[in-house]
């Protein structure tokens, strides 16, 4: 196997082995802490522009299947790992994860200290860095990283959202008519909403409003994303267009992009939430749920108005806001992934929730 280093903006350098494709790769390394689903996060857009790292040691021992993929392409940048096993045994198995990573051309990576590199991301934040195959000298690789880049400001949304509207199979005679602003949505939100009688309709991320409103729809969904949410203007305006007039219901980036429509702030976390294990308190029954998390940014939850929006759900970890509800208009979201895929299935019932929305409101229309 090809050597590979890992080089931080900062200098720090990890070393390891690829074990899948050779190169370079730039983005922000993130840690995963699943202990299974890593197809699932291969698959998930919400990584577009990172490196993720799992912390579950051994990595590759099931394989991959047709069934688990979340998106229709993997936008991550790279994949590290303790171990990678390659000879997979599982009756799901269709092929190994270096060759499904040689197919999406993804570079995977082992051998590295993904207990220091967790460590050091804890301590020093996520931060640009590039996993090359090279041989260049440090000074090259540290200029290469330091031009690279950054999360902050960058428009990644644009990367992975649908070019042209389509129907979800299956769903078209649902009860309910959905409209999906797809900033990266992944599979499972779509199937489950499918499960709750409801016709899916999947829209780019720049669609307008009045496109939407042309249309009988029930309710809008903002999905899942990548990256910082403050550049995705075209969301936020829509929202604002749209607020009042049909039920909306977002999670994760569309959490972040409803909170910006309503006047609140977002910001980078320190290294963000990455995870299946993640224990938010929901306000209204004081319940804890555990929670499947993927995401680097936040609402300020000193910054959204509590006279218009009511917060509904917090992060035990950090305190960060989790969730809130519109106190006028059938709006909610919340900064989790209540789907999983991977993960725990506690937060299922908030797409019975969105439905029960759009059921009052067809009532009062």
């Amino acid at each position: 196997m090809k050597k590979a280093r890992l080089v931080f903006e900062d200098g720090t350098i990890f070393n390891g082995q690829a074990f899948a494709c050779e190169g370079d790769r730039f983005g922000e390394v993130v840690f995963n802490t699943a202990m299974t689903g890593y197809q699932e996060v291969l698959t998930d857009p919400s990584y577009c522009g990172q490196m993720v790292l799992m912390t579950y040691p051994l990595i590759g021992n099931y394989g991959i299947n047709e069934e688990d993929v979340e998106s229709s392409s993997l936008f991550l940048s790279a994949f590290i790992v303790k171990e990678y096993l390659d000879f997979p045994s599982n009756w799901r198995s269709q092929k190994s994860l270096k060759k499904y990573l040689e197919e999406n051309n993804i570079l995977g990576v082992e051998g590295i200290d993904t207990r220091a590199l967790t460590r050091f991301i804890r301590e020093k934040g996520a931060q640009k860095a590039l996993l090359t195959t090279s041989d260049e000298a440090l000074d090259v690789l540290l200029k290469k990283v330091k031009t690279s880049p950054s999360m902050v400001g960058r428009n990644l949304v644009s990367n992975v959202s649908c070019k042209e509207p389509y129907i979800w199979p299956g769903s078209e005679d649902g009860k309910y008519k959905v409209a999906v602003i797809d900033c990266g949505v992944k599979y499972n939100i779509l199937r489950l909403m499918a499960e709750h009688d409801c016709s899916i309709k999947v829209f780019p991320y720049n669609i307008l409003a009045s496109e939407i409103l042309a249309e009988d729809f029930d309710g809008v969904f903002l999905s899942n994303g990548p990256g910082d949410p403050e550049p995705v203007k075209e969301v936020a305006s829509l929202i604002k267009e749209i607020l009042g007039k049909l039920p909306i219901f977002g999670i994760c980036l569309g959490h972040q992009l409803l909170g910006i429509a309503l006047g609140a702030k977002t910001y980078k976390l320190k290294f963000g939430h990455h995870g299946v294990n993640h224990p938010v308190k929901y306000l209204k029954n004081q319940e804890v749920e555990i929670t499947s998390q993927n995401h680097g940014f936040c609402v300020d939850i000193d910054s959204i108005d509590g006279d218009i929006v009511e917060t509904t759900h917090m992060n035990l970890n950090d305190n960060t806001m989790e969730g809130f509800r519109h106190k006028k208009y059938p709006a909610f979201a919340v900064q989790y992934h209540p789907e999983a895929g991977p993960g725990p299935h506690d937060s299922r019932y908030l797409f019975e929730e969105f439905v029960d929305m759009m059921e009052r409101f067809k009532g009062k229309k």
